[in-house]
């Protein structure tokens, strides 16, 4: 049955002015989320339960049908006060129904060398998933590489647009040093630390991504049309928004989501008390991505929410590109080289003799910060009680530790086993 259930029936309620009749495109869930795309803001809440609730198709038809009470939406999404908000959020995109043809958008992407990118495609960041409800329904790409490729072992570098000199030779420093390692640089293409950190990979030769807040075809701010030009030519620009989009605070704010995500690591180049540099590193920390932040002058307002990512994140003091790539290391379950001093000390490697379940479940432990065993039963794709039994093995043997717990229960991450530990 269609997601709008029976027209005009009993019980339903229709918003006036919107036309039951859906177009033929919106069958097609390519479509339906790029439609999405436009239809609703990043981080609108009951448009990500109603596409959770129905699947980007049906949800899509609810709101080009404009049924508000019929019987189409299950469990919680069905409710007396999620029905109401549904008819808040109905009167919230009515206004962008009218003329809304993803396809037109697609083509015009296209003349410029771009595309939509969905779930389940090739080119989808596969660390988007870990937004959950928050993940947007589709990517718009502008350019000549592969965004979940190019992604897949890369580094987000952001910080204050009014940087500081000291700021912006770190941040070249730190991108040219991770592109010369094959490390993609992810930043969002503003003012300040990431024109530093982009213009420095691609110095180097190295690939760098621009996550911007606005559509792919737009150069924002203007003044970086050549830069983004560049990265689009040679890599790629991304953005959740449909073409044409404009940047707003809050498309800003919501695209720093997408940069915590989509890379292994995230490192705050510098940053002032209130930087918006600063939502992205708490993004990254409730991802359990490794966090990065570059120390500066005690007396240095520009470096003062650096200071207060490290203090209040727990985030690692970086200061070169060896180690961030620590991080991003540590993001992939890569085993950092063994210093000769170590490895003469009769240390074990982190993984050495481990297998099958027991070396899934410890390669997706965290090196530094403890994670919740729903969340490494997520990186490791396991049962929660097959990671249970599994971490009560690596506890024994040193490759685990429990480190605190939450509201969620224990909080696990690698150990260090000694020369003891016994092989499995």
């Amino acid at each position: 049955m269609s997601a709008r259930g029976g027209d005009g029936g009993a019980g339903q309620q229709r918003l006036p002015g919107v036309s039951p009749p859906a177009p033929a495109w919106a069958g097609e869930e390519r479509w339906a989320r790029a439609a999405w795309s436009r239809l609703a803001e990043p981080g609108d809440a009951v448009a990500a339960a109603l596409r959770e609730a129905l699947g980007p198709v049906a949800a899509l038809d609810v709101v080009l049908g404009g049924a508000v009470d019929g019987p189409q939406l299950p469990g919680e999404a069905g409710t007396p006060r999620a029905r109401a908000a549904l008819r808040a959020a109905l009167e919230r995109w009515r206004p962008r129904v009218e003329g809304l043809d993803p396809r037109r958008d697609a083509d015009a992407l296209a003349r410029l060398g771009g595309r939509v990118v969905v779930p389940g495609d090739e080119e989808w960041p596969r660390r988007l998933d870990d937004l959950g409800d928050a993940c947007p329904p589709c990517l718009w790409v502008r350019g000549a590489g592969a965004l979940g490729p190019l992604v897949e072992r890369s580094v987000a570098l952001v910080g204050s647009r009014a940087s500081s000199a000291y700021g912006e030779h770190v941040a070249a420093e730190l991108a040219a040093g991770l592109a010369e390692r094959g490390v993609a640089v992810v930043s969002g293409g503003a003012f300040g630390i990431d024109a530093a950190a982009h213009r420095a990979a691609l110095a180097v030769g190295g690939v760098t991504v621009a996550v911007l807040a606005c559509g792919v075809d737009r150069a924002y701010p203007v003044a970086h049309e050549a830069l983004l030009s560049r990265i689009a030519a040679e890599h790629v620009v991304v953005a959740e928004q449909p073409p044409g989009a404009a940047p707003t605070r809050w498309r800003f704010l919501e695209r720093n989501r997408l940069i915590a995500a989509a890379s292994s690591a995230v490192v705050v180049v510098e940053a002032a008390w209130r930087s918006g540099a600063l939502s992205t590193a708490t993004r990254a920390a409730a991802l359990l991505r490794p966090l990065g932040a570059v120390p500066g002058p005690v007396t240095s307002s520009t470096s003062a929410g650096c200071h207060r990512v490290l203090r209040e994140l727990q985030a690692t003091c970086v200061t070169d590109a060896s180690e961030v790539l620590e991080l991003v290391d540590a993001a992939s379950g890569s085993v950092v080289p063994v210093p000769v001093e170590r490895a003469r000390s009769g240390r074990r490697r982190p993984l050495e003799g481990l297998e099958g379940d027991d070396l899934r479940v410890a390669d997706a432990l965290p090196v530094r910060r403890g994670a919740p065993v729903a969340s490494v039963a997520r990186a490791a794709g396991l049962a929660e009680r097959t990671v249970l039994a599994c971490l009560g093995r690596l506890s024994l043997s040193g490759h685990a530790e429990e480190v605190g717990a939450d509201e969620r229960g224990g909080l696990w991450r690698r150990g260090a086993p000694g020369p003891s530990a016994p092989a499995r």
